[in-house]
């Protein structure tokens, strides 16, 4: 690995031409407000010193009072170290100036008595240069936290997409053993029900393996396949089941997340039958009456079985439901009650179509 990576090479790059430009412009300012004829040794040490002064405070103020201070909030504190700072700064390039380096230069500085003026002029021009680089490293620290932030996202937006295939993954198994238990229990009594309801699985699954690899699909689509999925499962349903399939309103032209009905539908019919006192019953219901969302209910009659029987389905399909709500809709887009009571079991789903 290099000693120098590209950007610690392009960091130092920076710095070190932000402060030649600076030594430059000083080097123009002693020039002409000495009146000098010629650049000489005199005038490139006073730019050095003043330069060196200024960055003595820049890079105490970068690496100290910044991170140790006001990326603390401690404001009061920041403020008093920062003016200290500038004052030692000043009278560091002020004294420096006004020592007798004639017999070490061989050249004719003068020595000067203290000017509070003239220390009052490099005290603002101090902290001119603290506060612009400080200035610079905000907006480099926001930059960096800008680009942070978006690898971040996409980093979270791969883990929830690869969570949702997961859970896709989890579901359509889910599906499928569920309807192949039905035509098993069919199969068994040579029920000639059992080509058809094959067909309808097919489509069914058809729409799962194809139509559902995206996120969010047409609401038409998910419609559809709720009707020929209730279709199947009524086939294997006794005449006496009194079931109710509605839509209030017309389906309008939205998308929304596959698979979120179907769990709640297959759980209704698998638990739902038989019934209390042979009162079976399933009542599913779409309503659209409200633009922009749709109302999702279905009631169904129950069983009150033993935990240890309960304990056996572990609900993968409506835990499937709530992580993916979720991960696609944030909480004020969606509302679900799930209620158990009188052997009545009741769901209501709120969704915001997209």
């Amino acid at each position: 690995m290099p000693f120098f990576k590209q950007n610690n090479f392009l960091k130092i790059a920076s710095h070190l031409g932000f402060w030649l430009i600076s030594m430059g412009l000083t080097l123009l300012l002693f020039y002409y407000y000495e009146d000098r004829v010629h650049f000489d040794l005199v005038i490139l040490s006073k730019a050095f010193i003043t330069n060196l002064g200024f960055a003595i405070a820049v890079y105490i103020n970068l690496l100290v009072l910044i991170p140790g201070f006001l990326k603390r909030k401690n404001y009061i504190f920041y403020v008093f170290w920062l003016m200290v700072l500038l004052t030692l700064s000043s009278l560091f390039i002020q004294f420096l100036l006004m020592f007798p380096l004639r017999n070490i230069l061989q050249v004719g500085f003068r020595f000067r008595s203290f000017d509070i003026n003239l220390h009052a002029a490099y005290f603002s021009t101090t902290l001119i240069f603290v506060a612009f680089t400080s200035f610079l490293k905000f907006i480099r620290d926001w930059l960096t936290m800008q680009d942070l932030n978006l690898k971040l996202a996409k980093i979270e937006q791969q883990k929830l997409e690869a969570e949702l295939k997961t859970l896709k993954g989890q579901l359509n198994p889910h599906f499928l053993f569920n309807s192949l238990n039905n035509i098993y229990s069919l199969a068994l009594v040579h029920s000639e029900k059992v080509p058809d309801l094959i067909l309808q699985l097919a489509d069914l699954m058809r729409h799962i393996i194809y139509e559902s690899r995206e996120n969010y699909i047409s609401l038409e689509k998910e419609i559809e396949f709720v009707t020929n999925f209730v279709a199947l499962q009524k086939i294997r349903a006794s005449e006496n089941v009194n079931i109710e399939f509605k839509i209030n309103g017309e389906v309008p032209s939205s998308k929304i997340a596959p698979l979120i009905f179907e769990p709640f539908i297959d759980n209704a019919f698998k638990h739902g039958l038989p019934g209390t006192n042979g009162k079976d019953f399933i009542h599913i219901s779409f309503d659209f009456e409200t633009p922009g969302w749709i109302k999702f209910s279905i009631e169904n009659n129950y069983e009150q079985f033993p935990k240890s029987i309960r304990k056996k389905d572990g609900g993968i399909g409506i835990e499937n439901v709530r992580q993916r709500l979720n991960h696609l809709y944030s909480s004020k887009d969606y509302n679900l009650q799930i209620q158990h009571q009188n052997n009545k079991h009741l769901v209501n789903l709120k969704l915001k179509l997209k």
